[in-house]
């Protein structure tokens, strides 16, 4: 299904042709401002490396985030925009959509029901 996969305990990437796919685990719930920003840099470092052409993040595992998660989607979402690359959101939930929607974060990142959905508008393949 993937080219490449990468692992650290709180985020999965997979690399679908083109495309990468950030998994974060439940546990970016409850992590502290301090593990969330090193666990934000060893994902930009892949990022930065070998620049996608789009970004697809899903949260299907996790149930909630505040604002130090959104930090951590903001800091993503800037090396991908300088790239001209795209980032997405998929397996958001109601309570998530919810907080993208009070942040207005809504109108920055696309929102998709599933993985395969995003990477399908990303034109990634599997």
């Amino acid at each position: 299904m993937t080219s490449e996969s990468t692992q650290n305990q709180s985020f999965l990437l997979e690399r679908h042709g083109d495309i990468t796919v950030v998994v974060p685990s439940p546990e970016v719930e409850s992590m502290s401002e301090s593990l969330i920003q090193q666990a934000a840099h060893l994902v930009l470092v892949p990022l930065k490396a070998d620049p996608p052409s789009g970004l697809v993040v899903d949260l299907s595992k996790v149930k909630y985030f505040g604002s130090v998660f959104l930090s951590l989607l903001l800091r993503w979402h800037t090396p991908m925009k300088k790239n001209g690359s795209e980032m997405v959101l998929a397996g958001v939930n109601d309570r998530i959509r919810e907080l993208l929607r009070l942040t207005n974060l809504d109108t920055l990142w696309a929102i998709y029901d599933t993985p395969q959905q995003a990477l399908d508008a990303l034109g990634g393949t599997d």
